[in-house]
């Protein structure tokens, strides 16, 4: 059984997948029209960066008058 590990941060889902390249955790935000993804060591990190992550893309989206989701 393959069982996607998955966030909600703000609202929005986001994928989690562990990087063993980087020991990391690495998430990516899904139904975004573009890349928003981030690395932490642990959950809590995961959170927060995630939350940093979608902040940084969703003020880049309004300035640009880009709608953020598809």
């Amino acid at each position: 059984m393959n069982m996607q590990n998955t966030m909600t941060i703000n609202d929005h889902l986001a994928v989690i997948n562990y990087d063993p390249e980087v020991e990391m955790f690495r998430g990516e935000f899904v139904g975004l029209n573009g890349g928003a993804d981030f690395y932490a060591a642990s959950i809590g990190e995961l959170h927060e960066e995630g939350a940093r992550s979608l902040h940084t893309f969703l003020d880049v989206c309004r300035t640009r008058n880009i709608e953020p989701c598809r």
